[in-house]
């Protein structure tokens, strides 16, 4: 199939062109643009360019509500609970995040759940948004099901991807998993490329595990992680989205055509209120520190912190281009 390197600003200015003319605003549609070509430039192309394609089809099924706007449903001191409108997920999960860190400023700690919001794509992008301006940030989304509850076989769970991050320099550390060992986009990213998972990600139609992309995408069969552990957290984390928003669960969202309609909770936390906090940052360090004295057992690996690798691909997209799917890129230009 073949790469192509595009230009960050190249890759931005067309995702603009193309939400204006889905009916975005000039100002929403630079603003969801810029985290789309955001999440490629960090090197996540399956919640970034390769995702494009399948947010616009989702505008025009009208699953995303390109005017949709959060709107206040019932406040309960530093917990908040608001109704998405089926607005754009990055919008909303952008709103949610910023509104959470508001109550944590005056709270000390903030929670925003929301209901009946859209796919936020790439769950990191909010805990840098977070932690960048001196937030702790924990969050979560519930999803359509597409995983089995441990030792069944149909899907039942969602693979609800959440996301712990906290100030590091003038950077974060930020962790951004999903409750399965891979996306369903990594492994449809990967499918793509005609590239095999580094890991077991899944079941094939034998019931046996497997690194082949293809047999899992066929049999909805992925694999949580840490086993029954991933699936019980998955659990958990989709009965508190839906009690906290007030919102669907994974089981109401698998009734409807499409997954929309999620449930998600932000919860940002003040670190400047606290009382340790002139040695947070020392404390922090001295942990990294000590993990980076961690001896890899391939020498020709690096031991890496959560989103360490963020910071070394975004120069190296910056400087040379956007790796883009030849393919992708000619979808996407046609929109």
């Amino acid at each position: 199939m073949g790469e192509v390197r595009i230009p960050y600003k190249t890759i931005k200015a067309e995702f603009e062109r193309i939400l204006i003319k889905n009916g975005f605003t000039s100002d929403r549609a630079g603003r969801c643009a810029e985290i789309f070509a955001a999440n490629s430039l960090e090197g996540v192309y399956s919640h970034g360019i390769n995702r494009f394609p399948r947010f616009i089809e989702y505008i025009q099924k009208g699953y995303v509500d390109v005017n949709g706007n959060p709107e206040i449903i019932h406040t309960a001191g530093a917990l908040e609970q608001w109704n998405g409108n089926l607005g754009p997920g990055p919008l909303n999960a952008e709103f949610c995040t910023k509104r959470a860190m508001e109550l944590a400023e005056q709270n000390g700690i903030g929670c925003v759940a929301i209901a009946s919001t859209n796919h936020w794509m790439r769950a990191g992008r909010y805990g840098w948004q977070a932690a960048k301006k001196g937030f702790v940030l924990i969050a979560w989304t519930n999803t359509m099901p597409n995983t089995p509850a441990w030792g069944a076989t149909n899907v039942k769970l969602g693979n609800n991807p959440m996301v712990f991050a906290v100030p590091f320099n003038n950077e974060a550390i930020v962790l951004d998993f999903a409750m399965t060992q891979f996306s369903y986009g990594k492994m449809e990213a990967a499918k793509m490329n005609g590239e095999m998972l580094p890991y077991p990600g899944g079941f094939n139609n034998k019931g046996e595990l497997t690194n082949d992309p293809s047999e899992i995408l066929d049999t909805w069969q992925a694999l949580t992680i840490g086993y029954w552990k991933g699936a019980g957290l998955s659990l958990m984390l989709d009965i508190l989205a839906t009690i906290l928003s007030a919102g669907m669960s994974t089981s109401d969202i698998g009734r409807l055509e499409s997954e929309y309609g999620v449930s998600q909770v932000f919860v940002a936390i003040q670190l400047s209120r606290l009382k340790n906090f002139p040695s947070i940052s020392n404390t922090i360090a001295g942990i990294i520190d000590d993990f980076k004295k961690s001896v890899p057992s391939d020498p020709q690996n690096t031991i890496r912190y959560p989103g360490e690798r963020v910071l070394l691909v975004r120069e190296e997209n910056l400087k040379s281009g956007i790796p883009v799917n030849k393919n992708v890129w000619e979808e996407i230009c046609n929109l």
